[in-house]
């Protein structure tokens, strides 16, 4: 099984709650934009969606927004 932690980089993202709400965001997108990345840190993967905006779903591009990414 393939663990995303990515969220732990949002800061404002403190509860469980939505953290697992950006993860569920985000987590399809990781795995088609950033696969190759998914290995290599929080920071890495944020990078990678932040370098991949413009192809992100709405709903992940709404996390990074919200979060000051």
């Amino acid at each position: 099984m393939i663990r995303i932690l990515f969220i732990t980089s949002f800061a404002v993202m403190a509860s469980a709650a939505s953290a697992q709400q950006g993860h569920d965001a985000c987590a399809r997108d990781v795995s088609r934009h950033c696969r190759a990345v998914m290995n290599d840190g929080d920071s890495v993967v944020l990078g990678c969606l932040k370098q991949n905006r413009a192809r992100l779903s709405k709903a992940c591009e709404k996390v990074l927004t919200d979060n000051g990414q």
